[in-house]
């Protein structure tokens, strides 16, 4: 897919890996939507960007609907729909029923939700594209934190089912599974600080993948290898990261330690 001259819309455009899409696809001379839960911040770094804002909270049907048919009013057509916004909240299994709802919609249903409002229009058109935004979570784990790893694997999974029923159909699917990325998302993760890379190595690598409609978007190679050794010894991968997982929770207690038992937010 060209960008150029496009219809873009991407969600959680506020920070992190949603603004710099923003920014990177009205650089390559998209027609850029940027949507978000937080309006006044959104609006200011869409601005700022030059896209056009639209508040939304993807954790609500509705909102998703308000912002298709936003843009659709607006624009005529969606080329490009990136999912993108995502939460990281809760432990293990004691998190809050209610919290295991909220990161359920924001990081599965909003996925969900985009696709069934978009699906039909884009098949009727012949074509179109969605990237959903996942995590190197959903083809590993996630070592804090059972419902991000959850939800991880749930939306790579949706993204894998939309493309191998809809293919053929003229609809692409990419999903994006980053492992750490400089974002307010890594804050309370010292382990994913330790290898992240920058928002805009993370847009170029985007960028090659959408021009060869590539599924998969990986920003590490030790994705695709860690991925490779849990198939071929899932036993030997799981002491692995048992392993990986005492480390990371020491830095974790280190780095509560270094700022008086505080940490930041995601």
């Amino acid at each position: 897919m060209q960008i150029k001259d496009k219809v873009v819309v991407v969600t959680g455009s506020a920070s992190g890996i949603g603004l710099a899409l923003v920014q990177r696809f009205v650089q390559e001379g998209a027609r850029v939507i940027a949507s978000d839960l937080n309006a006044e911040l959104g609006a200011q770094k869409a601005q700022e960007a030059g896209a056009r804002f639209v508040q939304a909270n993807v954790a609500r049907e509705e909102d998703i609907v308000r912002l298709i048919e936003d843009v659709y009013a607006q624009e005529g057509v969606i080329d490009l729909f990136c999912s993108n916004a995502g939460i990281a909240i809760g432990a293990g299994p004691e998190t809050l029923d209610k919290h295991w709802t909220l990161i359920q919609d924001v990081n599965v249903m909003s996925h969900v939700w985009a696709a069934r409002h978009l699906v039909p229009r884009m098949i009727e058109r012949g074509e179109g594209y969605l990237l959903n935004t996942a995590s190197a979570a959903g083809l590993l784990t996630e070592l804090h934190s059972a419902p991000y790893a959850v939800t991880k694997h749930a939306a790579l999974a949706f993204a894998e089912w939309l493309a191998v029923t809809y293919g053929e159909q003229g609809i692409r699917v990419s999903c994006l599974c980053p492992e750490g990325v400089w974002t307010p998302m890594i804050q309370n993760a010292p382990s994913l600080q330790l290898t992240a890379v920058t928002t805009d190595f993370l847009a170029d690598r985007v960028m090659e993948a959408l021009e060869k409609e590539q599924f998969l978007i990986t920003t590490h190679p030790t994705t695709l290898t860690g991925f490779q050794q849990k198939a071929n010894d899932y036993d030997t991968w799981i002491s692995k990261m048992r392993h990986l997982r005492t480390k990371a929770m020491a830095l974790l207690t280190q780095g509560r330690a270094a700022f008086g038992g505080k940490s930041g937010q995601a």
